[in-house]
C-alpha cells in the first residue's frame, strides 16, 4: 500500500462514528475482502492501522485495503447478525469460513385437517409445526417409522375437509386394509381422536415422552376397567415402544429443561463448536459446527459467531444457553450459565467431548485419504510448538536404564515422520562411567551415537529428545558441542513429573497442552525409549544371572548352557530337573556335573 493510500484510508478511519456497526474492507478491484463487527467502529477499524501488527495474515490484509465502508446499527448483537449474513453472502477471502452449507431435514406436522407427519428439507411458513433440523437422515426416518408404528396416521395428500368426507368423495385404500391407517377419509376415525394422536406426536417430538406415557397409562387402565382387553393390549404395546424410545435418549436431569449447550475447541486452522439441544432432561439433538480461521480469530469471537449461526439454523427458542466462558453482553435476552459443578457442568463436558471426537474423526479421515498430508500437518505442528527452524522428519530419543543400580545401559529410539522406525533403534552398554551417574551416562551415549553417525557420514536427525530434565539435557548438549554440531540439531529434554519441555540455555520450561499432538509424539518417543531400554536391561541382567550360575560349573560350556535354557527356559527349572531329563539334553556325564553342583549348593544352604 502506497503512502498516499495509507493517508487516504486514515482519513476515512477518522470520520468513522463511535457506534456499533459493521465494517467492510475492499481491495483495488472493489471486491469485499473482509467483513467485521464492532462495538465502536472508529476504535476497531483504527486498530488495524497501528504501527506494530503481530499477526502476519492481518498485515497482508491491511496492505490490500483500498477502501472502507461501514453500516451503523443499534446494538452489538445487531452488528453480529448483520456480519454473519454478510460473510455468508459474500464469503470474503480473509473472513473465517462458516463450513455448514447443508440443507438439514425437518419433521413436519402439517397444518391441515387430519395432519400428516413427514420429513422435509423445505421449511415453509404455512402454520405447520417443524421439528429439527436433524443432522442425521437415518435418525429422522427412524423417528417417522416409530411414530407410524404407534399411531396409525394417514399418508395420503387428500384434502380431508368436513365437506369432502361427508360427500363420500373418497374410498378406503390399501393402507386401511393392512391396518396402517384408520381411514379418517371415510369417517371411520373422528377428528377429535385424530387430534389427540397428533397432540401426543407433538409432545414426543418436543421431547415430552413422559407426558404421552402417563396419558396412555390412564387410557390403558380405563380399557382394563371396562374389560376391553384388546384395546388395553394395543396401548400396552405402544407403551413398550415409547419406553424403548425413551431409554435410547440420553437422559441428563429432569430439572434441566429446554437449554442449548455450546462448547468450542480449536487448532491452528479450524475451530469446532458443538451444540447439544436438551429438552425435558434429555438430549434430543447434537451438531458440530466447523469454522475455518483466516486471521487468528479468538475463541470468544468464534463462539459468538457459532452460537448465532446454530441458533438461527436450528430455529432454537431455548431461553438458556450453557457455555464454557463469559461472552460479554452479546445475548442479553438469554440466561447464560457457565457451570463449575453439577449436571450442567457434565453437559458442558459432554459437549466438549463431542467436539473433540468430531475433530479426531476428521483427522482420521484425512489420514486415511491423504496420509502424507496428515504427517506434514503433524510435523508442522511440532515445528511450530517447539520453535524449530525446520520440520523434524527424523527424531531420536535417549533414555538411561539402571534398575536397582545394576547393569547401566541406554537406549536410542528413532521416529521417522512421527512414527517408530524400529530397524534404526540402538542399545548401548555404558562403558566409561563408573557407578550410577545418569548425567555422565547421557553424555557418553549421545557422544558415541553422533560421533559414529558423523564418522559414517550418515544423516543427522532434526530433533533430539532426552528423557530427563535440565541435568540430562545439559549433559547431552555438552556432547553436541564437543562434536561441533550443537547448531545443526535441535535438542530438548522432557521431565516426567509435570511433562515440562526444557531447552538448552533456558531455565523456564515450556508446558504444552495435554491434548497437544506435539506432546503426544514426544510422550510416545519417551515411552518407546523407556520400553526398549528396560527390555535390554532385563535381558542383560538375566544373561548375567545365567552366566554367574551355570558358568561356575566346570565342564559346562556356552553351547551346553544354550541347549539347557532352550529346553528348560530358566535356571530355576534346571535346578529342579531330574538327572535323566538333563541327560537327554546334554548327555550323562554333563548331567551328573550339573545335578551334583546344584545338590551340593542345596546341602550347603
Amino acid at each position: 500500500m502506497s503512502n498516499n493510500k495509507i493517508e487516504e484510508i486514515k482519513k476515512i478511519v477518522k470520520l468513522l462514528p463511535e457506534n456499533p456497526g459493521v465494517y467492510q474492507f475492499f481491495d483495488k478491484d472493489k471486491t469485499i475482502i473482509y467483513v467485521g463487527k464492532a462495538k465502536n467502529l472508529k476504535k476497531r477499524v483504527g486498530s488495524y492501522f497501528k504501527k506494530n501488527i503481530d499477526n502476519a495474515k492481518t498485515k497482508v490484509l491491511v496492505n490490500k485495503i483500498d477502501d472502507i465502508k461501514h453500516l451503523v446499527v443499534e446494538t452489538e448483537i445487531d452488528a453480529l447478525l448483520l456480519e454473519n449474513n454478510l460473510i455468508k453472502k459474500y464469503q470474503p477471502r480473509y473472513n473465517i469460513l462458516l463450513k455448514d452449507n447443508k440443507s438439514y431435514p425437518w419433521i413436519c406436522v402439517k397444518n391441515e385437517n387430519f395432519p400428516r407427519v413427514f420429513y422435509t428439507r423445505n421449511f415453509i411458513k404455512d402454520g405447520s409445526k417443524y421439528y429439527g433440523p436433524y443432522t442425521s437422515m437415518n435418525l429422522v426416518k427412524t423417528i417417522i417409522n416409530f411414530i407410524r408404528n404407534i399411531f396409525k396416521l394417514r399418508t395420503c395428500s387428500y384434502n380431508l375437509s368436513e365437506k369432502n368426507i361427508n360427500s363420500n368423495k373418497f374410498t378406503v385404500c390399501l393402507e386401511y386394509h393392512i391396518n396402517n391407517c384408520k381411514a379418517p377419509c371415510v369417517a371411520k376415525q373422528s377428528k377429535n381422536e385424530y387430534d389427540e394422536i397428533v397432540k401426543s406426536i407433538n409432545n414426543i417430538l418436543k421431547g415430552n415422552v413422559n407426558k404421552v406415557i402417563n396419558l396412555l397409562k390412564v387410557k390403558m387402565l380405563e380399557y382394563s376397567t371396562k374389560l376391553e382387553f384388546e384395546q388395553a393390549e394395543d396401548i400396552k404395546k405402544k407403551l413398550e415402544l415409547l419406553e424403548n424410545y425413551k431409554s435410547k435418549s440420553t437422559i441428563v436431569s429432569p430439572i434441566i429443561s429446554n437449554v442449548d449447550v455450546f462448547s468450542i475447541i480449536e487448532d491452528d486452522k479450524f475451530a469446532y463448536i458443538n451444540y447439544l439441544k436438551v429438552v425435558s432432561g434429555a438430549i434430543v439433538g447434537v451438531h458440530t459446527f466447523e469454522i475455518k480461521k483466516k486471521l487468528n480469530e479468538d475463541k470468544l469471537y468464534m463462539l459468538v459467531i457459532g452460537i448465532t449461526e446454530i441458533r438461527t439454523k436450528f430455529k432454537s427458542n431455548a431461553k438458556e444457553i450453557i457455555i464454557p466462558f463469559e461472552i460479554e453482553n452479546y445475548f442479553e435476552h438469554l440466561k447464560i450459565s457457565i457451570p463449575k459443578i453439577g449436571d450442567k457442568k457434565k453437559l458442558l463436558e459432554l459437549s466438549e467431548k463431542n467436539a473433540k471426537y468430531y475433530r479426531l474423526d476428521k483427522l482420521k479421515q484425512q489420514q486415511a485419504v491423504d496420509p502424507q498430508k496428515h504427517t506434514k500437518r503433524i510435523l508442522e505442528r511440532i515445528k511450530t510448538d517447539l520453535r524449530l527452524s525446520k520440520q523434524p522428519v527424523h527424531i531420536e530419543c535417549f533414555d538411561n536404564s539402571n534398575l536397582q543400580g545394576t547393569n547401566p545401559v541406554a537406549a536410542c529410539v528413532v521416529f521417522i515422520d512421527a512414527k517408530p522406525s524400529k530397524k534404526d533403534y540402538r542399545h548401548f552398554n555404558i562403558k566409561t562411567v563408573v557407578g550410577i551417574d545418569d548425567f555422565a551416562s547421557m553424555k557418553e551415549i549421545v557422544y558415541r551415537r553422533y560421533k559414529r553417525l558423523l564418522d559414517e557420514k550418515k544423516e543427522l536427525p532434526q530433533l533430539i529428545v532426552v528423557d530427563g530434565g535440565k541435568g540430562q539435557l545439559s549433559s547431552a548438549f555438552e556432547s553436541l558441542k564437543e562434536l561441533k554440531i550443537e547448531n545443526k540439531i535441535a535438542i530438548i529434554g522432557i521431565a516426567k513429573r509435570l511433562e515440562e519441555i526444557f531447552f538448552p540455555h533456558d531455565s523456564i520450561p515450556l508446558y504444552l497442552d495435554k491434548n497437544s499432538e506435539t506432546l503426544k509424539v514426544i510422550q510416545n518417543l519417551r515411552n518407546e525409549a523407556h520400553r526398549f531400554g528396560i527390555t535390554f536391561h532385563r535381558k542383560k541382567r538375566s544373561n548375567n544371572f545365567i552366566n554367574s550360575e551355570l558358568n561356575n560349573i566346570d565342564g559346562v560350556g556356552e553351547k551346553t548352557i544354550e541347549s539347557l535354557i532352550k529346553k528348560f527356559k530358566s535356571v530355576n527349572n534346571i535346578k529342579k530337573a531330574k538327572i535323566d531329563d538333563l541327560a537327554k539334553i546334554v548327555g550323562k556325564a554333563r548331567a551328573n556335573l550339573i545335578f551334583d553342583y546344584f545338590n551340593k549348593k542345596k546341602l550347603q544352604n
